[in-house]
């Protein structure tokens, strides 16, 4: 009974053990048939796009960078540069210890406290897979002392660069602008742009001046090389190379040896200039004084120069000739001079008494004069040859701010000239409607007196002066101020010129315009207020000085400048054109706190007008002149 009981169940449990064996047989060959089903899927129907991503660990594509275009003056003079120089760069994201590496390499060669924060900031910027530099520019012993110990630095690589350079320095600063490091803002302008794949490998971009409002002409396009490389990174041999285009060449206006000698002969003023061709509207130079060296920037400015430059009280960043707005003082009576005969308010026979002040009716308060007793009987000839402010308070009077508003502002006046270069400001052409939304009051009679000689509300920038003057040089016809004239193809060295813009005439009558631009030839003559800074000049000269409140004097105060802190004192301005009887140079000159035009502003332009005309270069006498003479 035993016996069959045993046997009973040893056959149950080797049934059992034939179940499971037969499961787990079905199991094995379910997980084989899924690992082959995988394997088909990965090595045949998959194998393209695997094939592609194992490319793409072995395989890298660099970014090849394009030289920069070159800037040239007028006479192919370079303004903007490059060369090449090694370049010491990190990948942080094969650096262990970023901080410990920089201290090692400084035992190797120099890391100055400056290279450490500008690789701090850059880190903070960029992504950590890309190089970034740590020591720009080494010398060739630097170099061979790296090559060396080149095996204890991993993610350290020696890099040839090119880096901008500006031969001229701080000379026209200003108009040509310079390069800096791409940031967060610079970044979003590309990507509205759709061009960043056009900058990938780019660390630097055009900021201000020619070099900012030219980028893509002078950036080019970016190559690229596929190079292979090993498991860690490292490059072992060149596939193949897209190589890069480099940027256009620009030929600008400017003449630098006329912009080098305009702003020497600002001495320690400062102040700006604009000269242009009166045809063309070509800028022949642009001065805004002080400037700055642009080369600082290049590499990232560093925070002691970027203090200088922007806490200093001189304010060097500043484009005076684009962005100063100042009053224009007397150099606007001339075209007030042209609207009182448009408007028929004046004759030019027409004469005034100036006792030296204007009375307003009912105001008991008199507008004085600039020459204290006045200049006796002024016709509209004399009214710009002397600067008699009377005859202007009572002119404004007549004409209303409106109607000066309308007339003025076919000369340009409170709007931009159209200058193609970027940050130009608009100066300010008052109206009533101007007071009565910018501040919600009624015009005044008082303000129009203050408007008639170029006081009060009134603001215009240098570019805008000197844009005006040319428009009377070449006959009431507009022109619009440029500073590149062609593009240099990099591939062909075809010359592409750009076109002249087109000026439009003004409204006015060719016999009145030439009364006035004869006042303006005596304003340079014996009796006229720029006398002494046109005495000698072989050539016909026609100008107009001017002279703007700083600041307002009390009443009953009489300004006296030795009295008068030094940047409380009057603007000096001159505008002028020659030779008058064939117009090649119109250009406006501001000496901030210069004092009178005739004395300060007028020499500088003598100077300039010399140098462009005659090939001479003066130095202009500062300041000079007696006030009778030169007092406006």
């Amino acid at each position: 009974m035993s016996v069959g009981l045993t046997l009973r169940d040893q056959r149950a449990e080797l049934n059992v053990f034939r179940q499971r064996l037969m499961v787990a047989g079905l199991l094995a060959l379910a997980a084989l048939g899924v690992l082959v089903v995988r394997f088909v899927w990965l090595q045949v129907i998959q194998s393209e796009h695997f094939h592609t991503l194992a490319e793409a660990n072995r395989i890298s594509v660099v970014p090849v960078v394009p030289n920069r275009g070159l800037i040239l003056d007028r006479n192919g003079e370079v303004l903007a540069a490059n060369y090449s120089a090694y370049t010491l760069e990190i990948t942080p994201s094969k650096v262990e210890n970023v901080e410990r590496a920089i201290e090692e390499l400084s035992k190797v060669i120099e890391v100055a406290p400056r290279d450490r924060r500008r690789f701090k900031r850059l880190q903070e910027e960029s992504k950590n897979f890309e190089s970034l530099p740590i020591r720009t520019r080494l010398t060739e012993e630097e170099v061979a002392k790296f090559a060396v110990n080149r095996y204890r630095f991993p993610g350290f690589e020696i890099k040839a660069r090119l880096f901008r350079s500006y031969p001229h320095g701080d000379i026209a600063s200003h108009a040509v602008g310079y390069i800096g490091r791409i940031n967060e803002a610079d970044v979003g302008r590309i990507e509205e742009q759709g061009a960043t794949t056009n900058y990938k490998g780019t660390n630097h971009i055009g900021k201000l001046g020619i070099e900012g409002a030219y980028e893509k002409e002078l950036h080019g396009t970016t190559g690229s090389e596929r190079v292979e490389i090993d498991a860690g990174g490292r490059a072992i041999r060149a596939l193949s190379r897209a190589e890069p285009q480099s940027g256009n060449n620009l030929m600008v206006t400017l003449d630098i040896k006329l912009q080098r000698a305009a702003e020497e002969a600002f001495q320690e003023y400062r102040g700006a200039l604009v000269a242009l061709d009166p045809k063309t509207g070509d800028v022949l130079a642009l001065v805004s004084k002080p400037g700055f060296d642009p080369n600082l920037f290049v590499d990232g400015i560093d925070p002691a120069n970027w203090d200088a430059l922007n806490s200093s009280a001189d304010k060097p960043l500043n484009n005076r000739a684009l962005r100063g707005q100042y009053p224009p003082g007397s150099t606007i009576k001339p075209f007030l001079a042209l609207a009182a005969l448009a408007t028929g308010k004046r004759t030019p026979e027409q004469t005034i008494f100036d006792p030296g002040h204007w009375m307003l009716p009912g105001v008991s308060r008199p507008f004085r004069d600039w020459k204290p007793g006045g200049h006796g009987t002024v016709n509209l000839h004399k009214s710009i040859v002397v600067s008699c402010d009377t005859y202007y308070y009572g002119l404004a009077n007549d004409l209303g701010v409106d109607a000066i508003h309308r007339f003025m502002t076919q000369f340009g006046f409170g709007s931009r000239t159209g200058v193609d270069i970027d940050g130009e400001l608009a100066g300010l052409q008052p109206s009533t409607d101007w007071k009565w939304q910018r501040f919600k009051q009624r015009w005044y009679a008082g303000d129009t007196i203050s408007v008639g000689i170029g006081q009060g509300y009134w603001l215009a920038t240098p570019l805008q002066l000197a844009a005006s003057v040319a428009t009377l040089a070449n006959g009431g016809t507009s022109v619009r101020p440029r500073l590149v004239r062609a593009v240099q193809d990099a591939r062909t060295q075809e010359v592409r010129e750009i076109p002249v813009a087109q000026g439009e005439a003004v409204a006015v009558k060719p016999e009145h315009l030439e009364l006035v631009k004869a006042a303006m030839i005596d304003v340079t003559r014996p009796g006229g207020t720029a006398t002494r800074a046109a005495q000698g000049a072989p050539y016909l000269i026609a100008g107009k000085t001017g002279t703007a409140q700083v600041v307002a004097m009390k009443s009953g105060e009489k300004y006296d400048e030795k009295r008068v802190r030094e940047r409380h004192r009057d603007h000096a301005l001159f505008i002028a054109y020659a030779p008058a009887d064939d117009p090649k140079i119109a250009l406006a000159v501001l000496v901030e706190n210069g004092g009178h035009g005739g004395s300060t502003a007028a020499p500088i332009a003598r100077a300039v007008l010399d140098f462009h005309l005659l090939g001479k270069r003066t130095a202009p006498r500062l300041p000079a002149g007696d006030p009778e003479a030169e007092g406006d």
